[in-house]
């Protein structure tokens, strides 16, 4: 498969990402690297520098757990109200080009079409009422309700379980290169990363991954 070219005879499901891969990275960079900094600084009386510091910390501290992903998670660590903070900045969350004229194509060719997304339920529930894209799938899994991370191999078996894909006939498009690795590794053959998941920041080396800068080019 390259970059820009599915076989779609040979794919059933198609497990689609959604922060970074169907929707603009910005939000959630902005989010948690500015917004919430900015509002914890006010609420502990901090210079903002101060408290981004020690955020960023605290982040990378939890990175690729359910933890990092968790509104919960952090609304207690941080004793803010994290769904509160995402409304005042929910004018940032984007689609996408091109993302709803690719579902509607995978509406006509018949496949089954499932987000398999990283983020919170309330999240993702925040982004659906936003963006309106929730009629184009068939079903929505949150690894929160799994109990893993997707960067942890019982994501796909517990997936696996509840949806049951062939791997050898399903396509993953993910932004995130240790998902993409997982992946792999559980055995789904067919792989697509986004190489410019946030539209503010260059694009991204994508190792030996085939990518896309834009679904654009699957409509080809």
């Amino acid at each position: 498969m390259s970059a820009a070219r599915v076989d779609w005879n040979v794919i059933d499901t198609v497990l689609l990402d959604m922060d970074g891969t169907l929707l603009d990275l910005h939000f959630d960079n902005h989010f948690w690297q500015a917004h919430v900094p900015l509002r914890y600084a006010e609420a502990r009386g901090l210079p903002h520098e101060v408290a981004r510091e020690e955020l960023m910390a605290r982040y990378h501290a939890r990175a690729g757990t359910l933890d990092w992903y968790s509104v919960d998670y952090w609304a207690t660590e941080l004793e803010l109200d994290i769904m509160q903070l995402k409304e005042e900045v929910a004018h940032l969350i984007a689609v996408h080009p091109a993302v709803v004229d690719f579902l509607a194509l995978l509406r006509r060719l018949n496949k089954r079409v499932v987000m398999a997304t990283n983020a919170h339920h309330k999240s993702l529930t925040l982004k659906m009422a936003k963006t309106g894209l929730e009629p184009h799938f068939d079903a929505f899994v949150s690894s929160h309700a799994l109990g893993f991370a997707k960067e942890q191999r019982g994501f796909w078996e517990k997936l696996q379980a509840i949806e049951p894909f062939d791997p050898a006939r399903t396509l993953l498009v993910d932004d995130s290169l240790p998902v993409l690795d997982a992946a792999r590794a559980y055995g789904i053959r067919h792989l697509l990363a986004v190489r410019t998941p946030d539209t503010k920041l260059p694009p991204k080396d994508t190792r030996d991954y085939p990518a896309i800068d834009s679904f654009a080019e699957l409509l080809r």
